[in-house]
């Protein structure tokens, strides 16, 4: 009995053309486990779906072509985008080869009872095949052996994304189909017609995305199995900038404008220009929160919109800043001569009752003072430390204050209202220069 069986066995390997000794008969002495199409019996006697077309032969070459139907989301915080797609595969199989000239749409049921590629979508975190009212599947038969099998998938895709230049980015992302079984030697993947293979990406309407060009790629994967084909569909979206300038940045320049209406109040009105500048730094707090807020996820990267608040910021600041030097220099030079007003008027009050001996007094003792120190003359501010009495380290620490004083003087604002005239000018000039380079080097490098 077993030399009986492998000798039909070994009749069937053999004679392969022969219908009557195929694969679907061996199968049925295995076990029966093959079906037939219904109303093409005769066709599929002996159709085995588990092999592939030409097992053992040359391997099958399998055309895709892609309709985008939507691109529902794109997750700057994920890092994914969420499409929906009409993916359609052709290939042939000459086990299904009939007469005639016509094609057969199958109800997409039947598709159990043949061979299909295992193509995935790699990257994918999320995949479902809509099903109402029933499974959206294509199966359509013609005279030559080609079949047609069609899905529609909604999926959700990783896509990195570099966001250093948000909102002014424009980031690439792929679409990337792979056959997860068969490598090189079993399926050979290719596009239907090239670039022309993908349609409605071009029609697209995105929320805060415009396509601007898209291209096919066919590659390989070379894993530890084996290596793989695959088919790679790459699009550049760039980002619609417009709702960011009317949302962050005319809001955030205004609110610089606003902090120089400062300069133009008076040092003494403390109330206006402390409110202003407080007020002004704490609306531009909220604006980075919130601009932060829909990112929350990506806090990591710098990007060019928290470059620009942070510019917007720091004249906010420096405006705040820059009242509290002027004030503070304005009430220093008060408090000097505060005074020198004092001594002034009780001198008025001495020169009446002074007399001429006071006056033959007091110029005898600043006689003798010249003669003791004629060697230290003292100016307003320095002292001549050239004197030959004086000892070495009484000239150290005479050049020593000298220095001081006149690094002092440096810092020292003789006219604190000259601040504010300054500031009205500088601060709007560099606040354009800032604004030149920035929009230079993030829109064109």
């Amino acid at each position: 009995m077993f030399c009986r069986y492998f000798c039909f066995l070994s009749l069937c390997l053999f004679l392969p053309t022969q219908r009557r000794c195929s694969l679907g008969h061996i199968s049925d002495l295995r076990g029966g486990d093959t079906a037939s199409l219904p109303g093409f019996e005769n066709l599929t006697m002996g159709y085995n779906k588990y092999l592939r077309p030409y097992f053992g032969g040359e391997p099958v070459q399998i055309a895709m072509s892609l309709d985008i139907a939507s691109i529902s989301s794109i997750s700057e915080s994920d890092m994914d985008y969420t499409a929906t797609i009409y993916l359609r595969q052709r290939w042939t199989d000459p086990r299904l080869v009939f007469h005639g000239n016509k094609s057969f749409t199958l109800d997409a049921r039947l598709v159990e009872l043949l061979w299909v590629p295992d193509t995935y979508i790699v990257e994918s975190k999320r995949s479902f095949l809509h099903d109402v009212t029933v499974g959206n599947r294509l199966i359509r038969l013609f005279s030559n052996g080609t079949i047609l099998y069609a899905l529609r998938i909604t999926t959700t895709v990783a896509c990195n994304m570099d966001l250093s230049k948000y909102p002014m980015d424009t980031q690439t992302c792929r679409l990337q189909l792979e056959s997860w079984g068969y490598d090189e030697n079993d399926v050979i993947f290719t596009w239907l017609r090239g670039n022309d293979s993908v349609h409605g990406i071009e029609k697209l309407r995105l929320s805060q995305y415009t396509v601007e060009r898209y291209y096919t790629l066919v590659s390989t994967s070379q894993q530890e199995t084996g290596s793989y084909p695959r088919l790679i569909l790459q699009f550049e979206l760039r980002r619609n900038v417009l709702y960011f300038i009317l949302e962050t940045y005319v809001p955030s320049t205004l609110l610089v404008m606003l902090s120089w209406v400062s300069f133009w109040i008076t040092l003494d009105s403390v109330p206006a220009r402390t409110c202003i500048g407080v007020t002004t730094v704490l609306s531009m707090t909220t604006l980075m929160i919130g601009s932060r807020s829909s990112l929350s996820k990506t806090n990591c990267f710098i990007k060019a919109i928290d470059v620009y608040l942070g510019i917007c910021f720091s004249f906010i600041f420096g405006a705040l800043v820059e009242y509290a030097v002027a004030h503070y220099s304005s009430s220093q030079k008060c408090a000097a001569k505060a005074p020198q007003e004092g001594p002034a008027n009780e001198l008025t009050k001495e020169m009446e009752e002074v007399n001429i001996t006071n006056i033959l007094n007091s110029s005898i003792t600043s006689y003798k003072r010249k003669i003791s120190f004629t060697s230290i003359e003292i100016s307003s501010d320095n002292v001549n430390c050239g004197g030959l009495t004086m000892k070495t380290h009484e000239k150290i620490k005479c050049v020593l204050r000298n220095k001081m004083h006149r690094i002092i003087g440096y810092f020292t604002i003789q006219n604190p209202s000259n601040v504010d005239h300054y500031s009205k000018l500088l601060f709007p000039l560099f606040f354009m220069l800032v604004n030149v380079f920035y929009w230079a080097y993030y829109l064109y490098f």
